[in-house]
């Protein structure tokens, strides 16, 4: 079978797909790219991606409520709660009630948390910040806004 010359020029030239569909490759790029780092982080310091940025927002937020992780993290609470139990389980966070409320839980990190927190390299942080220190402040405005407007486009119900 012949190789399909269009392909083989879109791999070597994006362009070729066009706007929308390069995009969105570019953007699967990231997904599988975070993913590999994600799966390498649980592989090297037992937490995934999604964890250690939990862990990091309770660590400059000690006391937060599972539903303020929900909104800064912008997730469902249900996947709030899920890793929560994980981090609990695993003794890297604790649960407290919360005096005003006893139905409502408060996290802190455990010393085995704050550990991972402090960590700098290895993580999918490290990777955003090196990313980050190579553009300048426009070109992160710019690149916040095409991600907010394709976050809540990608949230609407058609």
């Amino acid at each position: 079978m012949q190789p399909n010359h269009e392909v083989a020029r879109a791999v070597l030239d994006p362009k070729q797909l066009g706007s929308t569909l390069g995009f969105m490759r570019a953007l699967l790029g990231v997904s599988h790219s975070l993913d590999s780092r994600s799966k390498r982080m649980l592989a090297r310091l037992g937490v995934t991606a999604s964890q250690r940025l939990m862990l990091r927002i309770i660590g400059r937020f000690p006391g937060v409520s599972a539903g303020e992780l929900a909104q800064l993290m912008e997730v469902h609470a249900s996947t709030v709660t899920g890793v929560l139990q994980r981090l609990e389980q695993r003794q890297l966070i604790t649960r407290r009630a919360d005096a005003g409320d006893r139905r409502r839980a408060l996290f802190e990190l455990t010393e085995a948390g704050a550990k991972l927190d402090a960590l700098r390299t290895g993580t999918v942080e490290a990777a955003v910040r090196r990313a980050m220190a190579r553009c300048d402040e426009e070109q992160m405005a710019a690149a916040a806004h095409v991600l907010e407007q394709l976050r809540a486009e990608l949230s609407r119900e058609d």
